[in-house]
């Protein structure tokens, strides 16, 4: 294996961790003033994902970085194109990372439902873009022959992106209610619960009209043959399962099972694009690939050398992090912190 391709399983890697663990904390922030009925039961609800949210931000943070160091010439092109929209997905994500941290100043009922309310679309709108995003991504964007991205705004804005959009926020919103439920104890657990029975099935047939538009809109049958066909059937599968775990009432199995589900889309969309890294609907021929798009290979050795260091020390931190905070929010006003 070379690194170029290496580097892009391990940008494909970092991307499927931010959207598994960044997506119930997506989900559990759009969810939160439908779910909390009051107070008390809105910080519950927050605390689920207080102490894991900024260290789940840091994957996309990694993500961005190890493209522009890996790819400079991807981070280049994938940026310019998206600025706007990156833009929006940036003040989404600092409003709501101020959002966790300024609502408990004040006990005053207005200053904490805006605060509330600044969480939800702080993680409305940031799942719609990057569900947009990533669906342009894999279906191609106008890219000239100099590597440039050639369209505008509304370009990214056609039917199959926003679907992706879609596709993005009703899976997080269910993988969001399966999380409270794993995470959560009385009336909280029981809404959370009996959301996830309602949302599942129309979760399923949304994600399965993703999947049936991916092969019309994209390339991927050409690309892939028959893993076209298996790698989307195994993320179908687990939503599938997740739905029955949920109503035997197998919380953790459920939850385990909507995060194979994102998994397996993001390696839906990864596999589809390999070894492109950014498709161009201009001429395929200007697409970028992991050969056109790459650093050195003295840049890809050196940077191989330091994630094999670092990259399992982290991985070991943030999944003791997860240990610690395994138990479920009791409801107590002493023992909440948000």
């Amino acid at each position: 294996m070379s690194l170029n391709t290496l580097w892009f399983i391990l940008i494909a890697v970092l991307y499927i961790g931010f959207f598994v663990l960044e997506g119930f904390d997506f989900g559990v922030g759009i969810l939160l003033p439908f779910l909390g009925k009051k107070d008390t039961e809105r910080r519950m609800i927050i605390n689920t994902i207080g102490p894991h949210w900024d260290g789940n931000e840091v994957w996309l943070l990694t993500a961005g970085g190890a493209t522009f160091a890996a790819f400079p010439q991807w981070y280049a092109t994938m940026f310019s194109g998206f600025y706007l929209p990156l833009f929006l997905l940036l003040v989404g994500l600092i409003l709501r990372g101020i959002a966790f941290e300024f609502r408990s100043k004040d006990d005053n009922p207005r200053w904490r439902a805006a605060w509330d309310w600044c969480i939800f679309f702080g993680s409305l709108v940031p799942a719609l873009l990057l569900g947009v995003a990533f669906a342009n991504i894999v279906r191609g964007i106008p890219i000239d022959a100099e590597m440039q991205y050639t369209g505008g705004f509304f370009n990214l804005l056609n039917p199959y992106a926003l679907l992706g959009g879609v596709a993005a926020i009703v899976l997080f919103i269910l993988h969001g209610a399966m999380f409270l439920n794993l995470k959560t104890s009385g009336e909280v657990q029981q809404r959370a619960r009996a959301l996830a029975n309602k949302l599942w099935i129309p979760v399923v047939v949304v994600i399965a009209v993703l999947l049936v538009a991916t092969y019309f809109a994209t390339d991927i049958i050409n690309q892939r043959g028959a893993l076209a066909f298996i790698i989307p059937l195994i993320g179908i599968g687990a939503l599938l399962a997740a739905g029955f775990f949920l109503r035997k009432q197998s919380d953790g199995r459920a939850f385990a099972m909507t995060c194979i589900t994102i998994a397996f889309v993001l390696i839906t969309f990864f596999t589809a694009m390999y070894p492109r890294v950014l498709i161009s609907n201009s001429d395929p021929a200007w697409s970028l690939t992991i050969e056109t798009a790459a650093s050195s290979a003295y840049t890809l050795r050196v940077m191989t050398i330091v994630a094999l260091v670092f990259v399992p020390i982290v991985l070991v931190y943030q999944g003791w992090s997860y240990w610690v905070f395994r138990k479920r929010i009791s409801g107590k006003p002493h023992e909440l912190t948000y």
